[in-house]
């Protein structure tokens, strides 16, 4: 498959973005029009959901609030189910640069990798978290290192890249709460070839985070009590 060739679809999960939704879609846009933009409008109570589809884009909307694990596997079945080569999941928030994308993709065009994430660590500008923050990212790296064996830095980042293969495994297996540190482990534990690139990303402009300061210490807590759990089943991956 030449990269030229490739289709690609964005899937950008978005609750209540109002305020974002619609320069994330002018930004991809911008630097990928010829992909399949599609918003995963998980129950919004704003304006969300009106502005993603008066942009044009292709809008699936869940009729109740699934949260960001089941809203990123919509979109993940989505793009199987209409046979795109190459998936990225690309967050409704306004921190990711579609600029960047290119970045994740060439690993997955040139096949030396399954999964690609963008990682905030690692490049010129990288990014500098609140000791609290950093504190949490460093005990995931680590754990997931002990269970896994493969160091990832940045175990939380939502922007990724998917080829076909990785696409089949996690449409129908995605974790459901704070779910991108415990998909590491079972993409590593199924033998897939995930990689890091260093890329830039900007602070959120506007609306809330899903995880408030006082959700911090629970978010570890389940994260890795998930991930213990996760590294613990037999891989389900069949060889190829």
């Amino acid at each position: 498959m030449s990269p030229g060739s490739a289709t690609l679809c964005i899937i950008v999960p978005a609750f209540n973005e109002s305020a974002n939704i619609r320069p994330v879609i002018d930004d991809i846009r911008s630097h990928q029009s010829a992909a399949e933009v599609v918003v995963v409008n998980d129950c919004s109570t704003d304006d969300t959901g009106a502005l993603a589809l008066a942009a044009g884009v292709t809008v699936l909307g869940l009729p109740f609030n699934l949260g960001i694990g089941g809203a990123v596997q919509t979109g993940l079945k989505y793009a199987l189910e209409t046979g795109t080569d190459l998936t990225v999941q690309f967050d409704g928030d306004g921190q990711h640069l579609a600029e960047e994308i290119n970045a994740l993709l060439i690993p997955l065009q040139s096949d030396d990798a399954d999964v690609v994430i963008g990682s905030r660590f690692g490049g010129r500008d990288s990014y500098t978290p609140p000791f609290l923050r950093k504190l949490g990212i460093n005990l995931l790296k680590y754990t997931n290192r002990m269970l896994t064996g493969r160091t990832i830095a940045d175990n939380t980042s939502g922007f990724r890249a998917y080829n076909r293969k990785a696409l089949a495994f996690l449409a129908d297996s995605y974790p459901q709460d704070y779910p991108e540190p415990q998909a590491v482990v079972e993409l590593l534990k199924n033998g897939f070839r995930v990689v890091e690139v260093p890329v830039r990303m900007r602070e959120r402009s506007g609306g809330l985070s899903s995880i408030g300061m006082l959700a911090s210490v629970y978010y570890m807590i389940k994260v890795l009590l998930s991930n213990f759990i996760a590294s613990s089943r037999r891989p389900v991956r069949k060889k190829d």
